[in-house]
């Protein structure tokens, strides 16, 4: 599948991936390749930090589902559909999101940049944690890899990303992907 260029568009179709692995996933509690994260702690993760990111950069408030710890499907679903709205809102393209770190921009360049990648690439770690198919589009790979190489310094002094694992020479995307951000992309999974 080739994702869009169209930030609610690649939103439908990463979150519509990551929507799949969640209803997929037989056990929450299983290992993840985060370290310290069990799969219930990808969703989680997802659906905790960028609440807050919106509220405080554009004003907005995203429903809130029950507790991950409660029903991480219905949690994730309502996160995803909350914002799928955002995305959707006519208004949203005269919004801007505005954050001490990255300035201000276009709401939905923010939500794209930031989250939507975000999940692509957490699709990986449930994917992997739960034993389901882990493929992600290997054009988007190559290109989320090659914005992120170059702010290396930035993404690593942040501390969200752990120590680039070293990958072999001719690795495809996803595994260079993957190794960048910290992951071992040969983890074994469950």
């Amino acid at each position: 599948m080739t994702l869009s260029d169209r930030p609610a568009e690649r939103h439908r179709q990463v979150a519509g991936l990551f929507t799949d692995r969640v209803r997929g996933t037989r056990s929450w509690d299983v290992p993840a390749p985060v370290a310290g994260w069990t799969a219930r702690d990808v969703v989680r993760h997802l659906t905790d930090w960028f609440p807050g990111f919106l509220a405080s950069g554009a004003g907005i408030d995203l429903p809130r589902g029950p507790s991950v710890d409660d029903d991480p499907v219905t949690a994730w679903q309502v996160h995803c559909d909350g914002v799928q709205a955002v995305l959707e809102d006519p208004e949203t393209e005269h919004r801007k999101l505005t954050n001490q770190h990255i300035g201000s921009l276009p709401l939905d360049a923010a939500i794209d940049q930031f989250y939507t990648a975000d999940v692509f690439m957490h699709t990986w770690d449930l994917s992997r944690a739960t034993g389901q198919d882990d493929r992600l589009d290997p054009d988007f790979c190559a290109r989320l890899l090659d914005g992120m190489e170059q702010m290396e310094e930035v993404l690593r002094s942040s501390g969200q990303y752990g120590p680039r694992v070293e990958v072999p020479d001719g690795a495809d995307a996803q595994a260079r992907l993957i190794g960048f951000i910290g992951r071992d992309p040969f983890w074994p999974g469950t």
